[in-house]
């Protein structure tokens, strides 16, 4: 079925009604499913009007357009998904924001030795400046870390090409590895990940790759309590668990991609993860 041509204005606006009311995805699926609709078909449907409409939205408000992201595994798809060298599970999927939970996407041995490999280089982390487009330390975030290029050594090259493959997105569009220690209460307060529009120093970041269009947080270690990555506009957290990553994508630089996210205070222990930013197109 082409959901653009058989999609009626009158079922289109129902179902905007129904997602502006805030009601659950099963109480829209339901309906459709009872006039005879497929299934799938009926999913499409929803994510096209809501699609449309966002679109729409955007337009009027002079909003940032969409832009193509990494859309990896489908709903309700595969729990075990083929990486190229490695079986990586699917531990759970939200569709707005495209939030994905993976299991296992790093081995402990990897773990380990990408630890081992950045502790002699850490230093106090810094965010981008977006006054100047260069690196300034921030009180909001009080890890330490440090970053590698991307092709770096055979390790990072062997987990770059696992995410290439896993998020379906090239290896040439992200940015190199960088990982992070947090110690006893250190946290990295709520924030978004794309690159402000409004800023001045926007053309300099944007020079190489154009904007962020997801993010990827591996996990390399598991902390005794707290350091889970939080978004607090949605009520969701994923757990800091020895090599499972978040993965989430958005389509566009503003904050109705509902990615706004943080990693919460260690309360015991210390947290280690490594995180891969991937570009709108190659970044050199």
């Amino acid at each position: 079925m082409n959901v653009a041509t058989e999609l009626s204005p009158g079922l289109e606006q129902w179902i905007l009604e129904q997602v502006r009311a805030g009601h659950p995805p099963e109480a829209v699926l339901g309906p459709l499913v009872e006039q005879g609709w497929d299934e799938q078909d009926a999913i499409d449907a929803i994510e096209e009007a809501t699609r449309r409409f966002l679109e729409s939205h955007a337009r009027e408000h002079g909003l940032p357009p969409s832009t193509r992201v990494p859309s990896p595994i489908g709903l309700n798809g595969p729990s075990v998904v083929d990486a190229g060298d490695r079986e990586v599970h699917l531990l759970a999927s939200l569709r707005q924001p495209r939030i994905i939970v993976f299991g296992g996407l790093l081995s402990h041995g990897e773990c380990d030795a990408l630890v081992e490999l950045a502790r002699p280089k850490l230093g106090r982390s810094a965010t981008v400046d977006l006054e100047t487009g260069g690196d300034v330390v921030h009180e909001a975030r009080t890890s330490h870390g440090m970053g590698f290029e991307r092709d770096a050594n055979a390790l990072c090259r062997r987990i770059e090409a696992r995410i290439a493959r896993l998020v379906e997105w090239p290896v040439e569009n992200g940015e190199g590895i960088q990982i992070l220690r947090y110690g006893h209460g250190a946290e990295y307060k709520p924030h978004h990940d794309y690159f402000d529009p409004s800023y001045p120093g926007l053309a300099r970041l944007l020079e190489r790759g154009g904007q962020r269009v997801a993010s990827l947080v591996m996990y390399l270690n598991t902390p005794a309590s707290g350091g889970a990555t939080v978004f607090p506009e949605v009520g969701f957290e994923a757990a800091a668990v020895k090599g499972n990553a978040v993965f989430f994508s958005y389509d566009r630089p503003h904050p109705m991609t509902q990615t706004l996210h943080g990693g919460a205070p260690v309360v015991e222990g210390e947290k280690w993860i490594a995180t891969k930013w991937l570009r709108e197109r190659r970044f050199d």
